[in-house]
């Protein structure tokens, strides 16, 4: 049965998808407000969906550690139900994403529109100031930055290395950065059409403030993250031991 419920929503999501930005495509051509709520009603159908043919939902706790204005949000990676859930999370934000996305015909062309940031993950130096000064733009706009800082999903209770982009916006934008934790994977796994019914955990931990020295925030922010993801697995009854233990990153503030 799960199986079943798994293909049917995935047929939804493609048949949803496909019909909603066929539809939409006349907003391409208006203003970036109008892609924005197009995210927002996307999200809202497909998780809508998602709940009645899956079963799966989701909650959010922490909202109130949101700083208000600008500030970089920075969330663990397992699934992609985390890139769905951004539009969910947030109002209006500037995501970091990889730059394929971007070539993916109509898809992409909404993807510009709405003001994603991205980025070339072999570009190195180079990549990283187009990044910044992308990041500055959003900034200036009043719009949180959304960035996954390990770059890639990771499966279920390993951390991977965290990319020096997360540092780079970190330093330049002087903004607070906000550790996101989550336990998507547990029921949306990466590389497999399955999905399965629960309640997937989003902690918005405490942010840590602007002008922390950079090895000390990322010390910081992979602790937090981590540590925070691992208590949600957990609670949500994961008992595999994790790897790559956070015991080691002490916190430093």
């Amino acid at each position: 049965m799960k199986t079943l419920r798994a293909f049917l929503y995935n047929i939804a999501f493609f048949a949803g998808s496909g019909l909603l930005v066929t539809i939409a495509l006349p907003l391409i051509f208006g203003p970036r407000r109008w892609t924005n709520a197009l995210a927002h009603t996307w999200t809202w159908s497909m998780f809508t969906l998602l709940k009645l043919i899956v079963g799966l939902d989701y909650e959010v706790r922490g909202r109130e550690n949101l700083p208000p204005g600008p500030a970089i949000l920075a969330m663990k990676h397992q699934s992609a139900w985390d890139t769905m859930a951004i539009f969910a999370l947030f109002d209006d934000p500037a995501v970091v994403l990889k730059r394929e996305l971007w070539l993916i015909p109509v898809f992409g062309w909404f993807l510009r529109r709405h003001g994603t940031i991205a980025i070339d993950r072999h570009g190195k130096a180079a990549a990283l100031k187009k990044l910044v000064a992308d990041a500055e733009k959003a900034k200036a706009a009043g719009r949180p930055i959304v960035i996954f800082p390990e770059g890639t999903r990771g499966p279920v209770g390993t951390m991977l290395p965290y990319q020096p982009g997360v540092a780079a916006l970190y330093k330049q934008l002087n903004v607070p950065m906000v550790p996101i934790a989550l336990n998507s994977g547990l029921y949306w796994g990466r590389r497999t059409f399955m999905k399965r019914p629960g309640k997937v955990l989003v902690q918005i931990l405490p942010p840590i403030p602007a002008g922390v020295d950079r090895r000390k925030v990322m010390a910081q922010l992979q602790h937090d993250i981590e540590t925070a993801t691992n208590a949600l697995l957990a609670e949500a009854g994961w008992e595999k031991p994790v790897e790559n233990s956070v015991d080691q990153l002490a916190p430093s503030r």
